[in-house]
């Protein structure tokens, strides 16, 4: 099953027909292969056959039941191949909910197209794909296809169970390889699944699951990848990009890399290392360079998408996107890199797994890995890490796409595996300072302003992009506990040498508080009320994780409507427990004036299936003060 976290740099799926009578009738599935599930996949085989440390085949019979719409995206027919690879053959046939055969897809009636849109430099990179629209449901449908490829550095990851809300009735791995190029695996999350390891020898590896119940999604779940049994491989020996890799050590495969792959990708024209230097100046600082460079790089270039499996691991030429001002996430910070070698900065390929959820590249196994590359400055012991594909990010920000994760730097000396930045929960800041009035009708009329630090800066930076009526709609979810809000005046200030966005805010409501008779009730939060639902799960089976923690504090004055006294304050609240620490204050300062402080401090975490139930009390607790309300009556 192919991984929904795979290779950006190479996809290989492998491919094959494989003659497997299969009853294709629903009613042969089992029941409990149907609870939970939007499809059942049948069958899923493939053999990969490594010849040699340049020729790799690769066959799949993959056989998908899909039972309603939201299925759809089991069925996997399609596949990525470029000047490396062919595919040989690709086939699909349908049938109807009896088992009758209703269509026959042939290569030609698959859809065959660029897989980049307006580049000439990647249009040898293709996807075909079948775009078949259902007449019924349920339907299963029979994929098969054959792959073949010069490039052994990447053996597909296997995944036996690709994703929720889907069962596996049948799973066949099979691999065969020469001796001689240090095959390995790899094996994660075997334990409580119906896996057999049927054959492993020096030349051969083969698995059989069978009948893998589907999964529901639950909330805060780790991603699938830390969930669901799989196996990754490699070679010792390998071929990639044309060139034969040989790497037992990080260090070992660095240094191949960096010699064999990326030399002579880093040429600029003498104008452009001249226009380089005149930009820095007299500047000597390297950092300081460094700012200037990736300021230029962001105004001049733009991001290109290189599909999943296409662009290689060789970027393409400095000198080319310095022409065209475009290149994917290798090509822009080989480009960087480039630049910044013009005006003496020193700085390394790196490559990760770029994705919010956290993922690392596997230390104790070396082999190919990542999806994504970012660039390494050396700064004193550590790095600075530089997002080449983005056009507004701060220089040295990560944000949470590539943040607090093991990633290989690969330097001139070879590879080395390090962590990048690690924002710690308490510098996960928004710190909250605004005023609001209640008149006596109940009206509400207030100004916030809004300071984000840390990963919360990556959640709120863009919001100055949004259009009129996109921004109108971020905050009506985000104060959706103020009933009849209408926006005032919104300014921003992205502060990016201090990482640190603010909003400023004015707004107001009609009757924001509810009068009954001579009482007034309102929430006295009204600025950041914790709404997140934290769902009821009975018998709830996985793990479940809070990726990222953070700390909020509130200070707000309230204004209370003349002609009115306080009948009911709610109390000075405080929370404490391995989830976090939360409290309330609320300060009389006048008759009419009060103060609300607030502060709510969330742990990152990984938490047992028996500790959700806890933390869903606590964040009720949290969600039930802050909508505590403040009872005024009438003079």
């Amino acid at each position: 099953m192919r991984s929904p976290f795979f290779s950006l740099f190479f996809c290989l799926i492998a491919l094959t027909s494989y003659a497997q009578k299969v009853n294709y009738n629903v009613t042969s599935i089992p029941d409990s292969l149907k609870q939970n599930a939007n499809a059942v996949v049948r069958l899923d085989q493939m053999d990969i056959t490594i010849a040699s440390q340049r020729s790799m085949n690769a066959k799949i019979q993959r056989i998908v039941t899909v039972l309603n719409d939201k299925g759809l995206g089991h069925i996997d027919a399609y596949r990525h191949y470029d000047k490396t690879s062919s595919i040989n053959s690709i086939e699909a046939i349908v049938y109807d909910a009896a088992g009758n055969e209703i269509k026959k897809i042939k290569r030609k009636d698959f859809r065959d197209q660029s897989a980049v849109s307006g580049s000439t430099l990647f249009s040898d990179s293709r996807v075909i794909y079948l775009n078949y629209t259902p007449i019924s449901y349920p339907f299963t449908i029979v994929f098969t296809c054959e792959e073949e490829t010069s490039n052994t550095a990447f053996i597909p990851q296997w995944y036996f169970l690709g994703g929720y809300n889907v069962s596996v009735e049948k799973c066949v791995l099979n691999i065969a390889f020469p001796n001689d190029l240090g095959f390995k695996k790899k094996e994660f999350q075997f334990s409580g699944y119906n896996i057999k390891k049927t054959e492993e020898s020096s030349t051969k590896l083969s698995y059989i699951a069978e009948n893998i119940l589907a999964r529901k999604s639950e909330d805060l779940s780790p991603s699938s990848r830390d969930l669901f049994p799989r196996v990754i491989m490699g070679l010792e020996k390998f071929h990639l990009e044309g060139v034969d890799g040989t790497a037992t050590t990080w260090e070992a495969f660095g240094k191949w890399y960096g010699d064999k792959i990326l030399t002579g990708t880093t040429t600029l024209p003498e104008e452009t290392k001249a226009k380089m230097k005149a930009l820095v100046g007299d500047e000597k600082d390297p950092i300081k360079k460094a700012k200037i460079i990736y300021d230029y790089v962001q105004k001049k270039s733009r991001y290109v998408n290189i599909a999943v499996g296409i662009g290689g691991w060789k970027p393409m030429l400095a000198s080319d996107v310095d022409r065209l001002g475009y290149g994917d996430c290798k090509a822009l910070s080989n480009y960087t890199k480039a630049l910044l070698q013009a005006v003496d900065v020193p700085s390394y390929n790196t490559i990760l797994y770029g994705d919010s959820d956290k993922a690392n590249i596997q230390s104790d196994f070396v082999s190919m890995q990542g999806n994504h590359m970012i660039l390494a400055i050396p700064n004193g012991d550590n790095y600075t890490f530089l997002e080449c594909t983005s056009q507004d990010d701060p220089f040295g920000y990560q944000g949470t796409f590539t943040d607090d994760r093991d990633v290989l730097v690969v330097k001139p000396d070879g590879g080395q595996i390090v962590r990048t930045k690690v924002y710690d929960d308490k510098g996960n800041i928004q710190k909250d300072k605004g005023t609001y009035t209640i008149d006596e009708n109940g009206h509400f009329s207030g100004s916030i302003s809004i300071i984000s630090e840390g990963s919360q800066y990556s959640e709120k930076y863009r919001i100055e992009t949004y259009q009129p009526t996109e921004k109108e709609a971020h905050y009506k979810e985000y104060w959706d506990n103020i009933n009849n809000l209408k926006l005032g005046k919104i300014t921003f200030s992205n502060d990016k040498e201090n990482i640190r966005f603010t909003e400023d805010v004015q707004l107001s409501a009609i009757n924001y508080a509810s009068i009954s008779a001579n009482k007034m009730i309102f929430a006295i939060d009204a600025f950041n009320q914790n709404g997140e639902s934290v769902k009821r799960i009975r018998n709830r089976k996985n793990p479940f994780q809070i990726q990222r923690g953070y700390v909020d504090f509130d200070e707000i004055e309230v204004n209370l409507p003349a002609g009115f006294t306080i009948e009911f304050l709610p109390e000075n609240y405080e929370l404490k427990g391995k989830f976090g620490e939360y409290k309330t204050e609320i300060i009389k300062k006048d008759n009419n004036k009060l103060i609300y402080k607030r502060s709510m401090f969330l742990n990152k975490g990984k938490y047992s299936n028996k500790e959700y139930d806890e933390y869903r009390l606590f964040r009720e607790q949290i969600s039930r003060n802050d909508n505590a309300k403040i009872i005024l009556i009438k003079n």
